[in-house]
């Protein structure tokens, strides 16, 4: 391993992030609605069987990252992954008519599973093609900014085929086809053009508490379970996520609802709104890198978190024809957004590093990052559960405009995740892996090496 991974290195390790996002947005956004409505699904199916598929692929997670580390290699299960998923992917955006529950079920399983085989060691990986504190800040930066092109291009196609005659299907076929073009050239750069690290770390004799990965039933997952939530650094990090995705998840969902009913605005607007969202985001990110050099990482995360806290204080005030304050606002929220993206993530690659050494074991990168994601996934279901109920439970109409209870919209869209983030400051501004004690760690970590 080296302390430092070399541009052209970087850019085949980043490219496979974009065809990883392309569907992200366009499956949960766009496709229950067109099974339900123009497939004729009903929503009652649609959502059995995405809850269904949903639930068997987070169950998958943790088995998945063990297999991953069990058999000492990632780019096997990223190549299975992605061929899964693109088959999946192409299934369910070019189904057979007329269509059944049981082919939306069946293919959405395969392709949430799919993803999660190349996405969770994909992951780990990133994790272990650079040690330097630093040069996983860059690592995740790279690919995480590369997904987030992934997410801007997904809207792009969809919009692209309706301004060309086409439908929605027309738009979703075309997304398919792209997503797997671009996904057989990227996940062949990384397959060829970036070298697999070494992993070899046996348990030291006589040690007891170390728990390798090449046990993966269930007593053994429930052990290593136990180990990975007792783990101060781990479960402070894993629960600032988690608040962060909450935070991330509620203006995701209510931002339709707030766009056309608080600021009257229309389906332009809101491809606007979103575009200066993302691409803040991405542009953010090598601020973010460099402001790492002169703080840890862990600090640079909170201020970020506590900016778009501040960005989301007028929220409450917005009404009709505020469209340029709320730019403002997605202007500076997206800049934060690009923190999210660059900086947890290498926080939990030295997460990994500080478990190996304190359980003296084998490293668990796709063990961690299976949880890691199990926390996404649950941080984005609990988003919708909490902003829809409250929603309904405080009376808001889409058609009652921007007076009575659709004021409940701004101050849900703009409240929860403020709450939510102060109370993920609060968890990592301690956080103690600093820059100094991860580099005590490494060096500890390099000595054993050496020394076996």
């Amino acid at each position: 391993m080296t302390d430092t991974l070399p541009g052209r290195r970087l850019a085949l390790y980043a490219a496979p992030a974009l065809p990883l996002a392309l569907p992200v947005l366009p499956v949960a956004a766009l496709l229950p609605a067109h099974y339900a409505d123009t497939l004729g699904l009903g929503l009652d199916r649609v959502a059995l069987a995405l809850g269904a598929a949903r639930l068997l692929d987070l169950l998958a997670d943790p088995v998945i990252g063990a297999l991953s580390d069990r058999s000492g290699r990632r780019k096997p299960w990223i190549a299975l992954g992605g061929a899964l998923a693109g088959l999946g992917l192409l299934m369910l955006f070019s189904p057979p008519q007329p269509v059944g529950a049981l082919h939306l079920f069946g293919w959405s399983l395969l392709l949430y599973v799919g993803w999660s085989l190349a996405q969770i060691p994909y992951q780990a990986w990133g994790a272990e093609l650079a040690t330097g504190y630093d040069a996983r800040a860059r690592v995740s930066g790279a690919r995480e900014g590369v997904g987030v092109l992934g997410l801007i291009l997904a809207g792009a196609v969809p919009a692209a085929a309706a301004a060309l005659g086409g439908d929605l299907a027309d738009g979703l076929r075309a997304l398919a086809w792209i997503t797997l073009a671009v996904g057989a050239v990227a996940l062949s750069g990384l397959l060829w053009g970036v070298p697999e690290t070494r992993r070899d770390d046996p348990t030291p004799t006589g040690h007891t508490t170390a728990i390798h990965p090449s046990a993966i039933h269930p007593p053994e997952m429930a052990v290593m379970l136990r180990a990975a939530l007792t783990n101060g650094p781990f479960r402070r990090l894993l629960a600032a996520w988690m608040l962060n995705g909450l935070a991330t998840g509620v203006p995701a969902t209510l931002f339709p609802f707030f766009v056309g009913s608080v600021l009257m605005a229309g389906d332009g607007a809101k491809g606007v709104f979103l575009l200066l969202y993302f691409l803040s985001a991405v542009a953010a990110v090598p601020l973010w890198l460099r402001l790492t050099a002169r703080l840890d990482k862990h600090r640079v995360w909170s201020l970020a978190m506590l900016m778009a806290c501040a960005a989301f204080a007028p929220v409450p005030w917005l009404g009709p024809g505020d469209g340029w304050a709320f730019a403002i606002v997605c202007v500076v929220t997206g800049a934060a957004l690009g923190a999210d993206l660059a900086l947890p993530a290498a926080m939990q690659a030295d997460v990994v590093d500080y478990t190996r050494w304190r359980d003296g074991g084998p490293a668990r990168a796709g063990w961690l990052f299976a949880l890691w994601t199990m926390a996404s996934k649950l941080a984005l279901a609990l988003s919708v559960a909490v902003a829809l109920p409250l929603l309904s439970a405080l009376g808001f109409d889409p058609g009652a405009g921007a007076t009575g209870p659709s004021a409940a919209v701004a101050v849900i869209y703009a409240g929860v995740p403020t709450v939510a983030k102060l109370i993920a400051v609060a968890l990592v501004w301690r956080h103690p892996l600093t820059r100094r004690r991860h580099a005590a760690i490494r060096h500890r970590l390099d000595r054993r090496s050496t020394i076996r």
